[in-house]
């Protein structure tokens, strides 16, 4: 059970270490990467903490959910510089990303819904046996059949060429998976961002199996939210207790 230390009391690196689950060597690390203040030492040369040390580490612990390692001891390094305008834009540069993260999974989300709710192409549309030609394809989502070739450079579509005109072939899962680039290119993002989601969606075999995925996703970023919340409560007592 983590102690609560008085004021003035004097803390050995077991101490602020056994309250956490983390070694003494942790502690020591901490305090090298600035995200402890420089401890004191003792005639003898032992290092001695002080319960600054601990809100320090707590804030430290607290942030560490929400704004990952590299972003946390940045935070908690500046702090201990004072430069406490350097923390909050820090902070404020994660709560951008978390906001840019719930804007792509909603994006994902309205694309997926659109994919399944879009009819297949009829019949007519295929231009060859078992798939679909560039042209028609283009000209069923809008686009320019250049657009297309950019996307197949990009990994985004991966049709075949027929073995006698070799011209490209868009079977039912590319014609899926140029359905989705579209949706999220009209929703703003790079093809470099939706790279990885066309091949969530390929080794899902489809859409539906990710929604499962998706949920887990939103769970994440709703948790990730929350830690900030409670890293920044941490934050501001420690904050308060520098003075």
């Amino acid at each position: 059970m983590e102690r609560n230390p008085q004021k003035g009391e004097r803390l050995r690196p077991i101490d602020l270490a056994r309250g956490h689950g983390l070694s003494t060597q942790a502690i020591r690390n901490y305090e090298a990467a600035g995200i402890l203040p420089a401890a004191g030492r003792t005639p003898h040369g032992y290092r001695t903490y002080t319960p600054l040390h601990a809100q320090a580490l707590r804030a430290f612990l607290t942030l560490l959910p929400g704004h990952g390692h590299q972003t946390a001891t940045s935070i908690m390094r500046a702090v201990n510089q004072g430069a406490a305008e350097e923390a909050l834009h820090l902070i404020d540069a994660s709560h951008a990303q978390l906001l840019d993260d719930r804007r792509t999974l909603q994006a994902v989300q309205r694309a997926l819904r659109d994919l399944q709710h879009t009819r297949a192409p009829e019949p007519n549309a295929v231009s060859g046996p078992g798939g679909t030609f560039i042209g028609p394809l283009a000209g069923k989502l809008g686009i320019r059949p250049a657009t297309l070739r950019k996307w197949e450079r990009a990994g985004l579509v991966r049709p075949r060429r027929d073995p006698q005109t070799g011209y490209r072939v868009f079977d039912q899962a590319d014609v899926r998976d140029a359905r989705l680039a579209h949706q999220l290119r009209r929703g703003g993002y790079l093809l470099e961002q939706i790279a990885p989601l066309i091949a969530q969606v390929r080794a899902a075999g489809g859409p539906e199996p990710l929604e499962a995925t998706l949920r887990d996703w939103h769970g994440r970023l709703s948790a990730r939210g929350r830690a900030m919340l409670a890293g920044a409560a941490e934050l501001e007592a420690y904050l308060r207790e520098r003075g």
